[in-house]
């Protein structure tokens, strides 16, 4: 079984292409580590691949700073550089994404420059994005939201 499950804030705005009739994103995430010893780094770093639907997702919603819990495979992406020399890295391909953190606790960062697909929207404005407004705020960071939302942009599994 290759699975992998991870929780780390992007560090850096995702990168999106498109690679003939879909979409890729890919991102970095930096998850820190559980126990820390001295003279060694406190996170690591890894580098994220989504493809298709959350890789739309991606390239609407997120940007540098925000925690994201991804579920996905590992996958080696071994090669040989132009000296002859054999290259080993690792990536995560991304299978699900969920946000970890609510609106409120990512407000208080700062995130200067919209992400490549925002339209200034710094705060997640969902009128920006095409989407309705919730029609009250409710308590706990939660917000109603209208019967007439066709698509949510997380699953609801």
């Amino acid at each position: 079984m290759n699975k992998v499950i991870l929780v780390g804030r992007l560090t850096r705005d995702p990168e999106i292409r498109a690679a003939g009739t879909t979409t890729v994103a890919k991102f970095s995430l930096a998850v820190d580590r559980r126990f820390k010893r001295e003279g060694e780094p406190d996170a690591d770093f890894f580098n994220c691949t989504a493809f298709g639907k959350q890789a739309e997702f991606v390239e609407r919603y997120l940007r540098r700073g925000i925690k994201m819990v991804v579920v996905g495979r590992i996958q080696n992406d071994n090669y040989t550089n132009r000296e002859g020399q054999k290259v080993y890295s690792v990536q995560i391909i991304v299978d699900e994404l969920e946000f970890a953190e609510s609106k409120n606790a990512q407000s208080g960062m700062d995130y200067a420059q919209p992400a490549s697909g925002f339209q200034q929207n710094n705060d997640f404005n969902t009128q920006a994005m095409g989407r309705p407004q919730p029609s009250q705020a409710v308590a706990d960071d939660f917000m109603s939201i209208p019967d007439s939302v066709d698509e949510l942009p997380f699953g609801t599994n």
